[in-house]
């Protein structure tokens, strides 16, 4: 039973290129290492383009979302600020009339004019 050799990660991190490749053509363990770290870079290299893309479509999903929010709360408070019956329910729990703001009206309820 022969021992398996540990250099591999090593040499890979450390060694220069040419060190790297004298190994690899001696060592049987570390060719076989090294055939697996090429077909895992391959699948690697194959997924990215996917998840990059995923990245982005969550990107562009938020944004979306964030300008749909934007949008919703400017139309609500628009409604709210431009009718002032609604605006008046919200801050005072019922509708103003013009003689609560204190406006001379009349028997009807109509502003009077001099």
């Amino acid at each position: 039973m022969r021992n398996k050799c540990t250099k591999y990660e090593s040499l890979f991190t450390f060694a220069d290129a040419e060190t790297f490749q004298k190994h690899l053509e001696v060592c049987e363990d570390c060719r076989e290492e090294h055939a697996r770290m090429a077909a895992v870079s391959e699948l690697i290299k194959e997924v990215r383009p996917s998840y990059l893309n995923k990245k982005r479509n969550i990107a562009k999903l938020k944004i979306a979302c964030a300008v749909f929010a934007m949008c919703i709360s400017a139309t609500a408070l628009g409604v709210v600020n431009l009718n002032s019956n609604i605006s008046d329910t919200i801050k005072y729990g019922t509708t103003l009339t013009a003689e609560d703001l204190g406006l001379p009206v009349d028997a009807y309820g109509f502003v009077m004019v001099e």
